[in-house]
């Protein structure tokens, strides 16, 4: 399947994508969804496209909200790189643990460096931050400032 059918497939399935999806370099597919359509996505992407692998999960603090690229990988290379946003104020997103078991620890990212609640994400240790790290700290946010004692 080549970029170009993948992204075909994708906008069949999800019309409110058409013309939305990039595809800036072979091998690379980039779309922005709404958070309502982002579990739908993903998980067609994995059943009916073979994405089979989630990469990584990238946090961004983008001053007034928040945006999250999910980077899901299938064995011949072809990279979909999915993007959802959170606003500041209310940052949170659904877990994506059902579909990619390994998604776990990258949203425990974060929730740590990030402050953003994972919701469905099973209670479980910090990662990467030690249990002793105050937890309304979130190093990775644009306006966070060191405390020094």
């Amino acid at each position: 399947m080549t970029e170009e059918n993948i992204i075909v497939s994708v906008e069949a399935k999800f019309p409110q994508l058409k013309g939305l999806m990039r595809l800036p370099r072979p091998r690379r597919i980039f779309v922005d969804v709404q958070p309502e359509d982002f579990r739908n996505i993903i998980n067609f992407c994995r059943e009916e496209l073979g994405f089979i692998s989630l990469s990584t999960i990238t946090g961004l603090d983008e001053l007034d909200r928040f945006s999250f690229i999910y980077h899901l990988s299938r064995e011949d290379g072809i990279l979909i790189n999915i993007k959802i946003q959170a606003e500041k104020t209310l940052p949170q997103i659904h877990t994506i643990t059902d579909i990619f078991v390994a998604a776990e620890m990258y949203e425990r990212e974060l929730e740590d460096l990030l402050g953003v609640k994972v919701i469905g994400l099973k209670e479980g240790r910090r990662y990467p931050l030690p249990d002793s790290w105050p937890k309304d700290d979130h190093p990775l946010r644009k306006d966070w400032k060191m405390k020094v004692e």
